[in-house]
């Protein structure tokens, strides 16, 4: 048998991007039987120091990291980039084939979800210009681009690079921001990192997200989504397919390929809706105000006299808000919020569903069996054996309509 080829990954894979490419790395080899005998740094991170005297037969790289391209450029062993495209094509590197994700289509995906949500008023939340950032600045023209074709102002924010030390001024300058906007108003954030700290700071501002600001993210982060306390609507990236491309490319250069030329953009694969950026227009300032709250704390067991206060108006008042506005009382829409949670939840077969019941705001696991039961026609196990084969979900015709039967 033939010794498998040594392959080296430069990527660094505490970003869910790059993880992402590296998976599908590993699907390609997976599907093909391809031998690659692979490494990476015990760490996980990406470093050239030494990558020159790499006995090795092979790389697959991120170009978004200048130092990686500059270093790895003109070697002579096989090597295929992937990164972000470019507007301008004499941009990639020469001489290297490269696959990219096609950063207008991802903010395009984003956009018209806003526009479809009748927003007019739209904004991008990016980084700061840096060598490493040329992504993000990629995204943030096609952004401006697309506002300018539609004779619309785009308005740009970047703020600060994140660190421990200045979070708390970053943070209120966000904040700042934020107040200052037009609303109602669409953001599209640069990545779901970048989202969730627009996120924190919406609540630090108290500015109701999506009443008043809806966001959308980029990348589809599960841990991004986990430390949000409202779910963030996040553009998926076809980060899998560029890494199986990409392997796909090196293999055909081993076997004598030349493909020095190519450049394969890969395009986005959708988008995840949720409550960040379902943007419903109200006329009631109180109950734009009480969802708010709601989406924030209906799973730490809040009640309709906690919403009322928070709103600065009486229960009654509220109700009689709630009514005319959603059709619903305060106490359905907290429970609607609780049972939409839990069906997330439950897509992932690695939670339990006692964990589910408790971090979804349910008293109990029995109330929660009670509720799929009455509002879904399933029991939550049911439900989550259908979510994770792919099949059709349950769903409520008119979402928690008898909710005031149970308590919360």
């Amino acid at each position: 048998m033939p010794s498998p080829h040594r392959i080296a990954l430069l990527f660094n894979a505490n970003k869910v991007y790059d993880r992402h490419v590296l998976t599908g790395i590993g699907q390609y080899l997976t599907s093909t039987r391809v031998e690659w005998d692979l490494f990476m740094e015990e760490d996980f991170r990406s470093r050239t120091v030494g990558i020159h005297h790499w006995r090795g037969d092979g790389i697959i790289a991120d170009f978004d990291d200048p130092v990686v391209g500059e270093t790895l450029c003109g070697m002579s062993l096989p090597v295929v980039a992937v990164g972000g495209s470019y507007a301008d094509s004499a941009n990639y590197p020469g001489g290297i084939p490269y696959v990219a994700t096609d950063n207008a289509k991802l903010v395009r995906l984003a956009y018209d979800h806003l526009i479809d949500q009748g927003l007019q008023r739209f904004a991008f939340y990016g980084l700061p210009p840096m060598p490493g950032n040329r992504w993000a600045m990629e995204r943030e023209q096609a952004f401006l681009d697309m506002t300018r074709a539609d004779h619309l102002e785009g308005m740009v924010f970047r703020g600060s690079p994140t660190s421990a030390g200045g979070w708390g001024v970053a943070q209120e300058a966000i904040a700042e921001w934020v107040r200052a906007l037009p609303k109602p108003i669409g953001i599209i954030a640069v990545t779901d990192a970048r989202a969730r700290h627009l996120l924190q700071a919406c609540i630090v501002a108290d500015v109701p997200v999506p009443a008043e600001i809806a966001v959308v993210g980029i990348d589809n982060d599960p841990m991004a989504q986990l430390l949000s306390r409202i779910p963030l609507t996040s553009v998926i990236q076809g980060a899998e397919e560029m890494g199986h491309t990409a392997a796909r490319l090196l293999h055909q250069m081993l076997h004598g390929g030349c493909l020095s030329q190519q450049r394969i953009i890969v395009p986005p694969k959708g988008i995840n809706v949720q409550a960040s950026s379902r943007h419903v227009p109200m006329n009631n300032p109180h109950v734009m105000r009480a969802l708010h709250y709601v989406r924030q704390y209906a799973c730490l067991g809040i009640k309709t006299d906690q919403v009322a206060d928070y709103v600065g108006v009486s229960r009654t008042l509220l109700e009689e808000n709630f009514k005319r506005e959603l059709k619903l009382t305060v106490h359905q829409a907290i429970l609607q919020h609780k049972l939409q949670t839990a069906q997330r939840m439950l897509a992932d077969a690695a939670v339990p569903l006692a964990d589910v019941a408790v971090r979804s705001g349910f008293t109990s696991l029995q109330y929660m069996y009670a509720v799929f039961r009455r509002e879904l026609g399933c029991t939550p196990r049911q439900y989550a054996e259908a979510v994770q084969a792919g099949e059709p979900a349950p769903e409520a015709p008119n979402p928690v309509s008898a909710a005031d039967r149970a308590a919360i």
